[in-house]
This record gives C-alpha cells, structure tokens and sequence, in this order.
C-alpha cells in the first residue's frame, strides 16, 4: 500500500540530499536555539554539515535524470562501464581524453573518449548513471557548474565539457 504517487517517491527520492541537509540544519536551529548553551557548539556543527549537505545535493540532483533508460551504467574503482542493448565498453577515467555531452542523439549522450579506443557513448538517462556524477567530479579542473548547466539546458549540439590538456605546454622545454 503506497501512500504517496510514484512521481512524487521519484522527485523525494531525486532530492533525497536536500531535504536530509534540511532536516539536518533544522536539529542544528534547534539545538542552537533550544535546550541549552551546551547543545549550541553540536548545533553549529549540524547546521553547517547540513548547508553542506543541501549544496551537495542540490548538484547531485541536478544531475540526476528521469531515468528508464537503454542500458546501465557501472562505476568501479575508477572505470566507467556502459552495458547496452546495442553498444557497450569501459573507459578508465585516469585515460580519459576527453568528455562530451552528445545533444545531437536522443536521448543526449555522454560521450567519453580515450586514445586507441573508440568513444563510449551513455545515454544520459541509463540506469545508474548518477554514478557518472561522482566520477566525472574526480576530473581535474572540470567545472561542475558548468557541466550542470549545459546538461540541463539540453544542447542542440555536442558541447565538451571537460579535456584533458597537455602535461607540459608546446613548446617548453624541460630543461
């Protein structure tokens, strides 16, 4: 017996991050607030790991999609793993080369390139792709924000999001 809408379980269970986060900053209110001076130093703790937590999740869902996808996504100690109906591979995220998001397919796509092998593309909407999230975060120098933004702002054309530059710049010399 379900009490609640299976889209309203989605969307709860979408921003589980925030409203922990909120829940959490809310016992910190109330502990700075309330019984006690002594309660005060936890409660300004609670309240700042709740901010913390709501700032995470307000990414995290962002990122998450409606999901119902074609194929599923694994991420394992550093390599990304699609299984699809049609297509399939892994990359490891330390041999990336570059990341995409693909608008051009329906749904869009992410498209994952590592020299030597052919590019991996994910359906943005696969099953387990909230673990893309995390793994892309590991990337460095990749704007988050901005990989947030273009996705949902559904690009009509591939846009790349991250790339890996040069360990050394062209032309300087190493000694």
């Amino acid at each position: 017996m379900d009490f609640f809408r299976p889209e309203a379980q989605a969307a709860i269970w979408r921003w589980r991050e925030v409203l922990l986060g909120g829940l959490v900053a809310l016992f910190g209110i109330w502990f700075i607030l309330g019984p006690g001076f002594l309660l005060a130093i936890p409660g300004y703790g609670l309240l700042v790991a709740g901010v913390a937590l709501i700032w995470l999740g307000i990414q995290r869902g962002r990122f998450r999609g409606a999901g119902g996808g074609a194929g599923a996504v694994q991420v394992d100690e550093g390599q990304v793993t699609y299984f699809g109906p049609l297509t399939g591979g892994s990359v490891a995220l330390r041999e990336l080369q570059s990341l995409t998001l693909d608008g051009t397919l329906f749904p869009a796509h992410w498209r994952l390139t590592q020299e030597g092998s052919p590019a991996l593309l994910i359906p943005v909407n696969a099953a387990g792709s909230e673990a893309l999230f995390d793994a892309f975060a590991t990337l460095p120098g990749l704007k988050t924000e901005r990989m947030l933004h273009t996705l949902n702002n559904n690009p009509r054309q591939a846009v790349v999001i991250w790339h890996r530059g040069p360990l050394r710049p062209e032309g300087a010399l190493l000694h």
